[in-house]
């Protein structure tokens, strides 16, 4: 027995993504309460086999030109339809409602702290030239972004992350298939002295700071993205 073939049938079964580590541990629990002998062949099966076995079974299934294939979105693998054929099955199980599009600045917002994390709110209006309180709020809601404890200066202000969220919304495996943005990367980010507002949290650089600049170019990957997944 294949371990690729163990995991298409768990994954054809799950009611939800799994990560390689859940699979592990799924592979593992079944070896210690199975009787027979064929489950305990797989009790530590590393993870690296694991994806491996995935890799090689996406490659099939895609050969396959099957109507579904297998993907794996922020780090977990799950059995998918084909684009396709969602017309058929949006009136199998009806039309979910989606959430509504991101704005333009909420895009550009998404992108700094994807591209820099981890990074401040301060840090953020530098490189946009404006506030962002009102659109953090949003990507905090949304589930986007998240903190990830405090930056070592004065006054101690939030660090900021994406989310898995982020990636499942982007359909990306990883932070790693962003699109390149050397330039969004490169651009200098001086860490304030003072703070100008007394809430920590929601403080800004002071105005003469503030970079103008063209984000509508530095954003372009991922507003492209946005639109092709929502």
């Amino acid at each position: 027995m294949e371990l690729k073939h163990i995991l298409e049938a768990i994954l054809f079964s799950a009611q939800k993504p799994m990560s390689p580590k859940e699979l592990q541990e799924l592979l593992a629990q079944t070896s210690e309460q199975a009787e027979e002998e064929a489950p305990r062949a797989f009790k530590k099966t590393k993870q690296e086999a694991i994806v491996a076995a995935l890799e090689e079974l996406a490659r099939e299934h895609e050969h396959a030109a099957r109507s579904y294939r297998l993907a794996c979105v922020a780090g977990s693998w799950q059995f998918v339809s084909q684009p396709e054929f969602a017309p058929w099955i949006r009136t199998l199980v009806g039309q979910k409602q989606r959430p509504t599009r991101l704005s333009q600045p909420a895009l550009e917002t998404l992108a700094i702290i994807a591209y820099r994390q981890p990074v401040t709110r301060a840090e953020v209006e530098q490189i946009r030239g404006v506030a962002v309180d009102g659109v953090m709020q949003t990507l905090l809601e949304r589930d986007l972004v998240e903190q990830s404890g405090k930056a070592e200066v004065v006054g101690r202000p939030s660090l900021y992350i994406t989310t898995p969220d982020f990636l499942e919304y982007f359909g990306l495996r990883s932070l790693e298939e962003m699109p390149a943005a050397d330039e969004l990367r490169r651009i200098p980010v001086h860490k304030p002295e003072s703070l100008a507002t007394a809430d920590i949290g929601l403080a800004t650089a002071p105005p003469e700071a503030l970079a103008e600049m063209d984000m509508n170019q530095l954003t372009a990957p991922a507003a492209g993205a946005a639109e092709n997944k929502a």
